[in-house]
């Protein structure tokens, strides 16, 4: 396939751009193979014309038409929450852009995605992609204790298609024990090792559901594992993310939970989450059309809020997060995570669990290797999950935000704990915007072994390059971090969680005043004595190029 053959008409003139809050403006309207771009036209004089607009196509969730006479009207809707107008004289120039922006916007073809195409002038291809590798977490964790081993039974994929190539787990569990369990636990996802908590030597652990079926097989090598990793404790917890009815089902169809009599020490907890599906993606449309209604009064603005139910499923994860964290911490026990498949919600609780215990993870860099540990190599579909935003037509799939729940959460605990999150708002909104379209190749496809069949390493650029350059960085730091070495719990009471504005109201309310505190707060910081982390909060946005 060529762009070409997707793009109908490639330039139009005197097309009018408009938006919420933004000042109309008339140029020239281009079509690339991968950006929308709008020059307003010159002055006189050879004067260049101002490109008004440079947006990427995978950007567009939907495209919506109006005709009047001999024009008609285009409304952009985008992935991270922006609505454009464009008002094109000509019908048949109209209907060509919509049809043209319509099919660009939906190639399936992961290697035709914008970040194959993307060379900018001061990155390296290589760089950023060796920054997160699994043995560098392995090797914080055999620094503290022996009862742990990095596998590579992995490393062709075979046993695991959504794990990376290496592993960690118990060490008296070999490699041949690990393919068994492999087959007795859904898509191959047998229990590692996700985070080491030093403090009392508790672990925890995540997984998919163990396939025990209604005939309640049983897997000695699955339960020699989880009797491994309590490390000799009498205790452990099996944090179920689904409801006790839930569960029961999955067993009559193949699925199932962990038996207290065939898993002794380990006691299961049911925490039922939303992962995928319709109830939180509609959960999402609802919150951002509610946020898009200009005309709402406050009991109706309230009443949408509610029904939404956003805010409950924030609530929700957080409170299951803190079970996970308070069994480690104060009960001073292990856990193991699951759901069904063990990429979505376990995911969710297991990496916000650890922003909760580990002042590390709450560091720019600490938190960068957070999301390529417990979300890009652990497997979180982000090509099906982020396939379409809040505004698509488009009957759902497999669609849900998942990862969006998790940076709102983390919003959740950057605003009860000011001080104790080295990054800011900032790098939160990038990782949105990048997770649903971007030019860096970090959130490509379903897995690691995907991103290898499509030498996604090899042939793009990475977003933690990116990120990590000096000028970048420092435009996503809090300059009011201070290190905090203690477990940050968060109020879940309704009245302490708060709709995320930075990232639903962004496009509709200006943010002047706020970049001007944030501005002068940077100033304050920098001409203090005291040294510390810092740098601006809100100066630039990391946008898709």
């Amino acid at each position: 396939m060529e762009f070409s053959e997707l793009i109908k008409t490639a330039k139009v003139e005197n097309v009018l751009l408009s938006g919420p809050g933004v000042p109309a403006v008339k140029g020239t309207l281009c079509i690339t193979s991968h950006h929308l771009l709008l020059s307003s036209q010159p002055g006189g004089d050879g004067e260049q014309g101002t490109v008004e607009l440079w947006l990427l196509i995978r950007n567009v969730d939907a495209v919506e038409k109006r005709f009047a006479s001999s024009s008609g009207t285009i409304t952009l809707k985008c992935k991270d929450l922006r609505v454009l107008q464009l008002e094109i004289p000509g019908m048949e120039e109209c209907l060509n852009i919509a049809s043209s922006i319509e099919a660009l916007s939906s190639v399936e073809s992961v290697m035709m995605m914008y970040p194959f195409f993307y060379r900018p002038h001061s990155m390296k291809l290589e760089q950023g992609w060796h920054l997160y590798l699994p043995h560098h977490y392995y090797q914080q964790v055999v620094a503290e204790t022996s009862a742990w081993r990095l596998s590579s039974v992995n490393r062709d994929f075979a046993t695991c298609s959504t794990y990376p190539s290496a592993i960690i787990v118990p060490a008296i569990v070999d490699d041949e024990a690990l393919r068994k369990i492999a087959r007795f636990r859904q898509g191959g996802r047998f229990p590692v090792l996700s985070y080491y908590h030093k403090k009392n030597q508790t672990v925890m652990l995540r997984s998919g559901q163990p396939l025990m079926g209604p005939n309640k097989k049983r897997c000695q090598e699955d339960e020699l594992l989880l009797k491994a990793a309590l490390c000799g404790r009498v205790r452990g917890f099996v944090i179920d993310t689904r409801s006790a009815q839930a569960a029961k089902q999955a067993r009559m169809t193949g699925g199932g939970s962990e038996p207290k009599a065939a898993y002794l020490g380990w006691k299961r907890l049911h925490r039922p989450l939303e992962s995928r599906g319709r109830p939180l993606q509609e959960s999402f449309m609802k919150l951002v059309e509610a946020c898009n209604d200009p005309s709402l009064g406050m009991d109706r603005w309230l009443s949408k809020l509610e029904s939404s139910k956003w805010l409950s499923h924030v609530k929700a994860a957080l409170s299951t997060a803190c079970l996970a964290a308070q069994c480690m911490e104060r009960e001073e026990a292990c856990v193991l995570v699951h759901g069904a498949e063990g990429t979505d919600t376990t995911l969710l609780v297991t990496a916000l669990a650890q922003v909760i215990l580990d002042p590390d993870c709450r560091t720019l860099v600490g938190f960068q290797h957070l999301l390529e540990r417990e979300w890009i190599q652990a497997g979180h579909p982000f090509h099906l999950r982020c396939a379409h935003s809040a505004y698509s037509h488009a009957r759902l799939k497999q669609e849900a935000p998942v990862f969006l729940l998790f940076l709102d959460c983390v919003g959740q605990l950057g605003r009860q704990f000011p001080f104790s999150l080295e990054f800011s708002e900032r790098l939160l909104l990038a990782l949105f915007e990048n997770s649903y379209a971007s030019a860096y190749g970090t959130f490509l496809c379903n897995s690691e072994k995907e991103r290898s069949l499509c030498k996604v390493k090899e042939t793009t650029h990475s977003l933690w390059s990116w990120l990590n350059q000096p000028n970048q960085q420092k435009e996503y730091l809090n300059p009011l971090y201070s290190y905090n070495a203690l477990v940050i719990w968060p109020s879940v009471e309704p009245q302490s969680l708060q709709l995320w504005q930075g990232l639903f109201l962004q496009w509709i309310r200006s943010s002047q005043y706020l970049d001007e505190a944030w501005a002068e707060i940077q100033r304050l910081v920098e001409g203090s004595k005291t040294p510390r982390t810092n740098g601006a909060a809100h100066s630039q946005r990391l946008l898709p190029h």
